[in-house]
């Protein structure tokens, strides 16, 4: 028998980018440790009766011994994960990757550490986050003046959806399908994979590309648990993670060509923003960007800035 079991949780379905590289997580975990780790993973954690916000709760509780999970839920806990949180700050994926896989990364690891009862063995792309909507084109900051537009749980995003015009309303991912269909919310903000992920587009013909956030997805395991694991499965887990990491990044840089696709041919009309539209967005949420900036350390900005 096995002598370590590892439970691991996601929150989207298993065509999503996270799904298809926990796959190959899998597959060369088993390869790397054989027989040592049995190795599971549910896709989607509402197909066990809870709602994507309990998951972070249930890892560090351990009762699931591992996840990946949207860093903005863990901003309050962990401050320096808010540098990922200010929009329109982060250009490429280069530039994303860079912050990522460097000091900056380092530092939001031990971070984590030190605050919460996870380890982070890694980061993955949660996608470039753009707007949809059911009533018009969005354009400029005017356009977004009171429509009500679904947010996760985090106070800065709130206050930035505000800052553009939106009533922001947070609603967990898996009530976010129904919020869109029954119009409880006129919009939402997501990467074009979790739009077609949720069936956005059936009631948001209106997509802008406004590349607003880089959203970060870390690989989280329960600490105290990580620590009884043999070292022999600690260095297969981080080899088999490794390229996990880089498929998942692969899949998520080829889901942002496909599911534009997907999207046009079901009929939703893109919005691309020109220069000055792009800058007017900018300017909306400066106010707001600047006072979260005050409550980062100069240093932490400097790496921020580097990368």
């Amino acid at each position: 028998m096995p002598s370590t079991k590892i439970h691991f949780v996601g929150y989207h379905p298993k065509t999503s980018v996270q799904s298809r590289a926990m796959a190959v997580f899998a597959d060369r975990l088993n390869r790397e440790v054989g027989d040592a780790v049995a190795f599971h993973f549910d896709s989607d954690i509402g197909d066990l009766g809870h709602k994507a916000n309990d998951l972070l709760r249930m890892v560090e509780a351990g009762d699931f011994d591992g996840c990946y999970f949207y860093s903005s839920y863990l901003t309050q806990r962990v401050p320096e994960l808010g540098l990922f949180e200010l929009p329109f700050e982060i250009a490429s994926r280069e530039r994303f990757y860079a912050l990522l896989d460097g000091a900056l990364g380092r530092r939001v690891t031990d971070s984590v550490a030190a605050n919460t009862g996870y380890r982070v063995l890694g980061y993955w792309d949660n996608g470039i986050r753009h707007l949809s909507n059911r009533v018009h084109p969005i354009r400029t900051p005017a356009d977004c003046k009171g429509l009500k537009i679904r947010t996760a749980f985090n106070q800065f995003h709130q206050a930035a959806f505000r800052a553009m015009g939106f009533e922001p309303e947070a609603i967990d991912v898996k009530d976010l399908p129904a919020a869109v269909a029954d119009g409880t919310v006129d919009a939402q903000e997501n990467p074009l994979t979790n739009m077609i992920n949720y069936k956005v587009q059936a009631y948001h013909p209106y997509i802008t590309l406004t590349s607003h956030l880089f959203g970060v997805s870390a690989v989280l395991v329960n600490a105290a648990k990580y620590a009884t694991w043999p070292e022999a499965v600690r260095q297969g887990f981080a080899a088999a993670l490794e390229q996990a990491t880089a498929a998942q990044r692969a899949y998520a840089a080829q889901d942002d060509v496909t599911c534009m696709k997907t999207l046009k041919d079901d009929g939703a009309e893109f919005v691309s923003l020109d220069e000055a539209e792009r800058a007017a967005f900018v300017a909306a949420v400066a106010d707001v960007v600047a006072a979260e900036k005050e409550r980062f350390d100069p240093e932490l900005l400097a790496l921020f800035d580097a990368a």
